[in-house]
């Protein structure tokens, strides 16, 4: 199973407009019913939220760990891709069917924000910069802001992230016929797959075809960096004085905080890197082929574990200081 098959069954479609609660009402949706198995079935991320960690993954699975795996119910059953927590109780996570959900709790109950099946697309990503402002990123330029905790969320078309031609492209087209050019540009920016948060307060964006961007207000604006690789990266982390953006096939890159002068980081496997997390001063990747591997300082890499016949999507670690991994086959922990 690829990558892109545990994140996203990616269809096109249209972004449509504003959400607000009232929108979101009229969908029904269902309490995902708790499931006896659910630690060992695919989930898709991880986080922290106070002395606790949340997971994330299919038919809207949400599990808590303090102590022990307690799955919790969910207002959603799409698949859940991403969790993001600004504090201990504050919590937003992502999913396919355009979905976000909410908890006030550090994860114990969850609210459904928003969610629409027309848009066909999924959120792979969310960010709070505080209590009201966040941003939720996904598949084809998928891009909606909030200035509310989420009550009401607006969508984005981040230009600035397409290529020349089809800036000029999408200029004629506009001119010429208005319903296809809002068709057509639905589907020209590529996959947003993860922003982080520098240490300097910038933010950083990775994605498909080689995307690499940095924006210093909060997202409002992008700027390509010159990034020399054209394949889809999936990941993206700080470490010290460096960056770290990890994708597909094996492929890692590190440059200092300029963003200007990216080194390949050689890799013992071709396995599509997915998840990362500093620990106990060393730099963990996980990825397909259940591949985990540690980076030391100069960027040399080694083989921790690799476990058969399944993918790795995420790594986090416990308030005891363990790591937990999930993926394909659920959460683990390393022996």
């Amino acid at each position: 199973m690829s990558f892109s098959m545990l994140r996203a069954a990616l269809v096109l479609g249209s972004i449509g407009c504003a959400f607000s609660p009232q929108v979101n009402a009229k969908l029904n949706p269902l309490t995902v019913q708790i499931q006896p198995l659910a630690q060992s079935k695919l989930l898709l991320d991880l986080a922290n939220a106070g002395d606790q960690l949340i997971a994330v993954g299919q038919r809207g699975h949400v599990l808590v760990y303090d102590k022990s795996w307690i799955q919790v119910p969910t207002p959603v059953l799409s698949q859940l891709t991403k969790v993001f927590f600004l504090d201990a109780k504050l919590g937003w996570a992502v999913g396919h069917d355009a979905s976000i959900i909410h908890t006030q709790d550090g994860g114990q109950t969850w609210q459904l924000q928003m969610q629409s099946r027309e848009i066909e697309k999924p959120f792979l990503d969310i960010r709070f910069f505080n209590a009201n402002e966040g941003i939720a990123i996904g598949a084809y330029g998928l891009f909606y802001r909030t200035l509310d905790g989420g009550k009401t969320w607006e969508p984005e078309f981040h230009e600035e992230l397409l290529f020349e031609e089809d800036v000029s492209y999408l200029a004629e087209l506009k001119a010429e016929d208005e319903a296809l050019y809002l068709s057509e540009r639905a589907a020209l920016l590529p996959h947003f797959n993860r922003i982080i948060r520098l240490n300097d307060s910038r933010l950083l964006l990775v994605g498909e075809l080689g995307l690499v961007a940095e924006s210093k207000d909060n997202g409002k604006h992008f700027t390509r960096t010159d990034f020399d690789y054209d394949g889809s990266m999936f990941n993206a982390i700080q470490v010290g004085e460096q960056i770290y953006v990890m994708g597909l096939r094996g492929h890692v890159f590190k440059t200092d905080l300029s963003l200007s002068d990216w080194q390949q980081v050689e890799l013992p496997v071709k396995s599509s890197i997915n998840g990362a997390l500093v620990h106990k001063g060393e730099l963990y990747i996980v990825g397909n082929a259940g591949v985990v591997l540690r980076l030391d300082g100069k960027g040399h890499a080694e083989i921790v574990a690799r476990r058969q016949g399944e993918n790795i999507v995420a790594v986090a670690e416990s308030a005891d200081k363990q790591l937990w991994f999930a993926g394909s086959n659920g959460l683990f922990q390393l022996k």
